[in-house]
């Protein structure tokens, strides 16, 4: 009996030493500096001229409680912190109940966080689930209760919590989901607005407008049980489908959240910046975006697209630094949020070429070794047979040249090449150069059989445009947090992985999709847009039957272009049309300003005009051209030869 009052006593003094030490945390507190709270939380988007394109929360964005329709507060506390007026910061009951529940399943399958406290760790802490940090937030959710009114408190967590798709606060996220003010929303779109925090890249409407939804039904339920509606309208909710805005008002782009999507990944992968900063907002990312480039081609695609199924993956980069001026992963990003430029593969077609033609010269054939172009059923070693066609089953039945072959996009010569040099060759070329994606060691790997993601592309082709070093494709030049301090700059990369001399003889040779000395059998495949250009670009096309790719470059700009149909259905003429249409306006317009410029010739290069076709010497000066050679692989030619080479090379 004796030890049982001893324990009595001691569970008392016990109780009383935690309410002591409760009251003295809170007393302090109080007599702590407050905490600021609408200027945390910001998230700023800049383009390459510092230009503000994107802002989160910040002082001109902050929304009073009393320009927040007062039942969309009610659903947020319903179902975030249904005790928020009654409680000190912490909902005891609430902890209680979900410890009980996690320890009966073995595994957590709710949270207790207050209000307060989601606000706190959104504001300034990190998410790692050690004890420093809980208590650390335990102490900031006092000092935060202990100084600012219940409203105040939740008017700053709405003006700071994350909503998913970049946006922080009600002002931007009811903007951008539904181009409205909070105090204008409906019922069902502050529903959806309300469950976003929970998981804001999960279930914003946007991102997966089903889940959206799910998550909304949570919150609707929880409204219903604290009669804040009743159950007739309960049941007549999410009757049709919500339109979803998907904008923002700063610029009606729809294709730039692609760029954005892009530039928050590559945030995720900087050690330099923790991921807890990244996750609570408070830095300013200064991008490598150029609005009027990311303008120009989004206007380029909706004027020339074919048809509302066609989709697209574009990218322009500077192959100076690799940094990416402009980007779309589709037609509308309110439409289809599956960013085709960072997650999907297509074949490539026979914009492979160049990399296999690099390789050849690198191998000791020059522009004008020549192959006969016929059909051909080639016998391979593992005892199978392939026998690849030309479009639209069209040969030479002669000798061509490689810078014919390019120009005319021959598959036979191209093949011939490949198992010639030894697939493993080609391959070689295209990790050197950037490309991560598996190559398969086929006959068919120069007609671009293999897949590859545009991002992975670009790197290689982007390689070729700075004439043999090598560029990671960037978004971000630097970040800061909010008070200026810079916590990551960008350092380009500048290795030296392939030859000079034979990357500007491709470069070269690569300017004969356009050049009309090469029509023969057939014309150069992009012939056709060949007068909308005023500037010297190295140039590529390719197909598939179910997809279409354009790429080329100059010193100053490299720009790569897929089109076709998510659900794999042919591409037609129209689209090839379309998307030579779209690359030759947008790169203009991205160079409109920039100037004319080109490779300078290596020392060790020389050119001399032949038949554009056979590379023989030729006196027909429409169907001559310049071929390029490093000196002494070049074949027996005249002085006067090398006259008209330097005529035309000033031509």
């Amino acid at each position: 009996m004796k030890q049982l009052k001893n324990l009595f006593k001691i569970g008392i003094f016990l109780f009383i030493s935690i309410i002591v030490v409760i009251i003295g945390i809170y007393v302090y507190s109080y007599f702590m500096p407050a905490m600021t709270l609408n200027s945390a939380n910001s998230y700023y988007l800049y383009d390459n001229k510092d230009n503000l394109v994107y802002q989160g929360s910040n002082k001109s964005e902050w929304v009073s409680l009393s320009e927040i329709d007062p039942e969309f507060l009610k659903y947020i506390v319903s179902v975030e912190d249904q005790h928020f007026y009654h409680h000190l910061g912490f909902d005891i009951a609430r902890i209680a109940k979900t410890l009980v529940t996690n320890i009966k399943s073995g595994k957590i399958l709710a949270g207790a966080s207050s209000i307060s406290q989601q606000y706190v760790k959104n504001l300034y802490l990190t998410f790692d689930q050690t004890w420093e940090r809980k208590i650390e937030e335990a102490f900031l959710t006092v000092k935060l209760e202990t100084h600012y009114s219940k409203d105040e408190i939740l008017e700053g967590y709405l003006n700071t919590i994350n909503y998913g798709q970049g946006n922080m606060g009600i002002v931007n996220a009811a903007s951008y989901y539904f181009n409205k003010k909070p105090k204008d929303l409906t019922l069902e779109e502050a529903i959806i607005l309300a469950g976003i925090p929970k998981n804001p890249a999960g279930y914003n409407p946007v991102s997966n407008y089903d889940a959206s939804v799910k998550r909304a039904w949570i919150v609707a339920k929880s409204m219903l049980n604290n009669k804040y509606i009743d159950e007739d309208t309960y049941n007549n909710l999410f009757k049709e489908k919500l339109e979803i805005f998907g904008q923002t008002k700063s610029n009606n782009l729809q294709m730039i959240m692609y760029y954005q999507e892009a530039v928050l990944n590559e945030l995720s992968n900087i050690k330099e910046v923790p991921a807890s900063l990244v996750n609570a907002g408070g830095l300013k990312i200064y991008t490598t975006l150029d609005l009027e480039e990311q303008t120009n081609m989004e206007e380029n695609i909706l004027n020339n697209k074919v048809d509302d199924d066609l989709q697209v993956a574009s990218v322009i980069v500077d192959p100076k630094s690799g940094a990416v001026k402009a980007l779309t992963g589709g037609m509308n990003y309110a439409k289809s949020q599956y960013n085709r430029a960072l997650k999907s593969k297509r074949q490539v077609g026979s914009t492979m070429k160049p990399f296999l033609y690099y390789a050849a010269l690198e191998n000791n054939m020059t522009m004008s070794s020549s192959f006969r172009s016929e059909e051909t059923t080639f016998n391979l070693s593992n005892g199978k047979t392939y026998a690849p066609q030309n479009a639209g089953n069209i040969y030479a039945n002669k000798e061509i040249t490689m810078a014919a072959a390019l120009a005319l996009s021959d598959n036979i010569y191209a093949v011939k090449t490949n198992l010639f040099l030894g697939v493993d060759k080609m391959i070689d070329v295209a990790k050197r150069t950037g490309i991560e994606a598996n190559l398969d060691e086929v006959a068919s790997l120069p007609l671009g059989t293999s897949e590859i993601n545009i991002l992975d592309y670009a790197t290689g082709y982007t390689t070729f445009a700075s004439g043999g070093y090598k560029k990671n494709l960037y978004f971000i030049e630097r970040i800061e947090d909010l008070d200026g301090n810079l916590l990551y700059q960008h350092e380009t990369e500048n290795s030296l992985v392939i030859n000079p001399n034979y990357t500007y003889i491709l470069n070269e040779m690569m300017r004969s999709t356009t050049n009309e000395a090469y029509v023969d059998y057939t014309t150069p495949t992009a012939l056709n847009i060949a007068a909308n250009l005023t500037h010297k670009y190295a140039l590529k096309t390719g197909s598939t039957n179910t997809d279409y790719w354009i790429v080329g470059y100059n010193p100053d700009r490299m720009m790569m272009m897929w089109m076709g149909y998510d659900d794999n259905k042919n591409v037609d003429g129209n689209v090839r049309n379309s998307a030579k249409k779209i690359w030759a306006s947008t790169i203009e317009a991205s160079l409109e300003n920039i100037g004319d410029s080109w490779y300078d010739t290596p020392k060790n290069v020389v050119a001399i005009p032949l038949d554009a076709v056979t590379g023989k010497v030729t006196n027909n000066q429409n169907k001559a051209t310049l071929y390029y050679y490093v000196k002494g692989s070049e074949p027996g030619v005249t002085n006067e030869q090398y006259v008209m080479s330097e005529e035309k090379e000033k031509d």
